[in-house]
């Protein structure tokens, strides 16, 4: 006598076929939506430079709130930066202080958004942003400030010359 009964031996099988290709699924997306998010807060991650026989050009754009956040260097890491033309040194948060391998200087009382905080001064030996290089600048390390973006100051842009137009900021370094 035969049984009708169907083989079930590859139900499991199935269901966990299903499971891991919606992870993957899931994992994918989220990867994909991240790098366009990342690249929303920062449209600058690998900027272009152009040179003549006098100049270092490198064009930035806004990010959707209308900063111009950049990808560069200090000290040859790899660090962003907020451009701020409203600080007066590059402010550094506490947490990078040991991977940018900087000093701790006098303690100074900095003024900021939030209020007064203790901040250390330091000096970077160089910062780059593109084929843009700015050597011996002032800075300070600022333990209270959150995140891991270094807000680039006046005591870097004054060794540039700088434009915005429209949703543009064009940063110059004459020869």
């Amino acid at each position: 006598m035969s049984d009708n009964k169907p083989d079930n031996t590859t139900e499991p099988l199935g269901k966990n076929m299903m499971t891991i290709a919606w992870i993957i699924a899931i994992g994918l997306a989220t990867w994909i939506f991240g790098g366009i998010e990342d690249r929303q807060n920062n449209p600058n991650q690998s900027p272009l430079s152009s040179k003549n026989n006098q100049q270092i050009i490198v064009e930035l754009t806004q990010n959707r709130y209308g900063h111009y956040v950049v990808n560069g260097t200090v000290n040859g890491k790899a660090v962003t930066f907020i451009l701020d033309t409203g600080a007066t040194d590059v402010a550094i948060p506490g947490e990078l202080e040991n991977y940018l391998q900087l000093e701790r200087g006098y303690a100074v009382d900095v003024y900021t958004a939030n209020g007064t905080a203790k901040a250390y001064l330091s000096k970077i030996n160089y910062i780059e942003i593109g084929d843009i290089k700015l050597d011996h600048v002032r800075a300070s390390i600022n333990p209270s400030m959150e995140g891991k973006e270094i807000l680039l100051g006046m005591a870097a842009l004054k060794q540039l010359e700088f434009r915005q137009k429209g949703k543009r900021l064009t940063l110059i370094q004459t020869l």
